[in-house]
Order: C-alpha cells, then structure tokens, then sequence
C-alpha cells in the first residue's frame, strides 16, 4: 500500500510505500476510494494537536469498501461500502462510555491522529466504529459529511431545538453542509466569512441564507444561536454579541486560537457558551439516516492522493469553497 506520512510536525507529508496491514480481531481493512481533508488535520500537521511522537497516516473522512476482514467481526462483509470517522475506539468502561458519552471517552484512539487514517489506499478500522453506506453515492462528495457533516451535526443538536436563528462562524466544509440541513427543517441561517470575502458570501447565499456577511459585522437581527466552526478564538466575543439573551455559542473545532477577554455583559442575560467534542456513533446514525431524506449535496474539489500537501495548504489559505477531498 501506498500513503502520506506524516514523520514530524510541520514537516510536509512523505508518499510512502507500506507493508499492507492486516485486520486483527474485531476489526476490518478498507481499500479507500476517497478521505475528505479535515481543518483537524491541519491541527495535527501543524502541530496545533500534541504530535503523537511517531509517523502517522493522517485522515478521518473515509469512504471505502471493505477487503480484508478480522475475527469476531461478523455484521460486515467484503465488498461493503463503509464510513470511517475519527472517532476509532472507545474503551468502552470509562465513566463517559458507561454514561452514553463515549465522545467523550478517557482511553480513546482517533483515526488518523493516534491510529492510522486515509490519506492512503488502505485503512484499518474497529468495525464498530465504522458506517455502512448505501450504493449509488459519489466517493468524493460522501466522503466530508464523514467529520464536517458529522460534527456539524452534533453541534446543531446542541444548538438546540428551538433555535429558529443560527449563525455560522466560518462557512467551510461543515457549516455548508449543516446549513442545508437547517434550512430542510425551517430554520434561518446567517453566514460569517472572513471579512470582505464575497465569492464565500455569495455561496452561502446560493444555499439559501438568508444573510451573509464578515464576521467583524453584526447580523440585521440577533440570533437564537452561533456555532464557530473557524478555529479563532477572537470570534467568540463577537459570537456572543451575535446572540440575544438566553442565546447559546457552540465552539464546534479540536482547537481554537486563544479567546481574548471580554466584558461579563456578553456572556450575562444567561447566554451559553458551551464546546462540542468529537462524535458518538449514534450522532453518525442519526446524521447519514437524514442525509438522503435531506438532500445534501456537497460541494468538493477532488486532489490526487500524492497531492495531500497542495490540499492542505489550499485548506489553510481558504483557496476553495466547500471542501477538499483526496482520491487514491
């Protein structure tokens, strides 16, 4: 097999040949056809996550099809299209596992940070944290609704039901995504971009916003919710500005730039402001049940695998709109 490496934080990606793994028990082997680039990968480049202290494959946006399967794995088999997440593995007897929080679990592996991941023609995966897909979808276009769907799904839950308003801090691979979503159940969206960014302005537009602008503007009415999926801490303040009384802020990312001090009045009149972390597998249940129902259509640009660090850096620089997705 075939992958980008990883062998040093901010270093670029190495193709490397690999010996092909082998499933152990419990665990199944994807031949990919497609891994999304995450803004977390960036994170794990750039060093912006702890570097785990040896190589690794990045990527946790997989679709694939299975070609090798473990003992004791017996509700897949060969030649099933499947997903592959970042969540990896769970050590199932923690607190947070025992409690349904296995997002939030003390022992867990994430694909492509502490466990091999996609940028690469095989992928090894627990089979109980993968995600059968059905036929007849596009690789590429599946592949973000992986993380970027999954996470932008998790924090529209935590935004809450009764948010009619919602702001998207960062209109990228998953606020595009959890804005269709939104809109498919009667909700407005208002969408912040970097400032003077239009060409962004005008595709948030395009999916139906009902507002787009920069994120150093306020919005023409203030909002049930914001969730900041750009990884600046300075746009929590103006989040929180965004909101009305009672109003929540979802920090949707891995990681975030330091938060500036800002005065209590922001945050008092019981605004929230709460954190989203990682995914459950009933997240990805409840999410790919409604992708079809939905109609999600992403918006992707397609590299060749040996040019993941060209979509990194594209990524970084917000070259594209939607997201990046590499194909073997």
């Amino acid at each position: 097999m075939h992958a980008m490496r990883l062998n040093a934080p901010h270093t670029p990606l190495q193709w490397t040949e690999l010996p092909d793994p082998e499933p152990g028990p419990g665990q199944i082997r994807v031949k990919v056809g497609a891994c999304g680039v995450c803004r977390t990968d960036l994170h794990v480049v750039d060093a912006d996550l702890p570097f785990p202290g040896h190589s690794l494959t990045p990527g946790h946006e997989i679709v694939g099809r299975i070609d090798a399967i473990g003992p004791n794995v017996t509700d897949l088999h060969i030649g099933q299209r499947v997903g592959i997440p970042w969540l990896g593995h769970t050590c199932g007897h923690c607190h947070y596992c025992e409690t349904g929080h296995e997002n939030l679990c003390d022992h867990p592996l994430f694909t492509g940070y502490t466990r091999d991941g996609g940028y690469a023609t095989m992928a090894v995966a627990d089979a109980h944290f993968t995600f059968p897909l059905p036929e007849g979808t596009d690789d590429v276009a599946t592949a973000p609704l992986l993380c970027a769907g999954l996470i932008g799904w998790r924090s529209l839950v935590i935004a809450g039901k009764e948010a009619q308003t919602v702001g998207l801090y960062g209109f990228g691979a998953a606020a595009h995504i959890i804005a269709q979503v939104a809109l498919w159940q009667g909700r407005k969206i208002y969408a912040f971009t970097r400032p003077g960014d239009t060409r962004t302005q005008d595709f948030a537009r395009s999916l139906g916003a009902t507002w787009a602008g920069g994120s150093d503007e306020l919005p023409p009415e203030q909002l049930d919710a914001s969730i900041i999926f750009a990884p600046v801490g300075a746009l929590v303040p103006a989040a929180l500005k965004s909101v009305h009384k009672a109003g929540r802020v979802v920090c949707a990312g891995i990681h975030m730039s330091e938060i500036p001090a800002f005065s209590y009045d922001l945050l008092w009149e019981e605004r929230q402001l709460v954190s989203v972390a990682n995914l459950t597998r009933q997240d990805g249940v409840d999410f790919l049940e409604l992708v079809p129902r939905v109609g999600i259509r992403t918006k992707t640009t397609a590299y060749p695998l040996r040019e993941a660090n060209r979509a990194l850096d594209d990524l970084r620089h917000g070259r594209f709109e939607g997201a990046a997705v590499l194909v073997p």
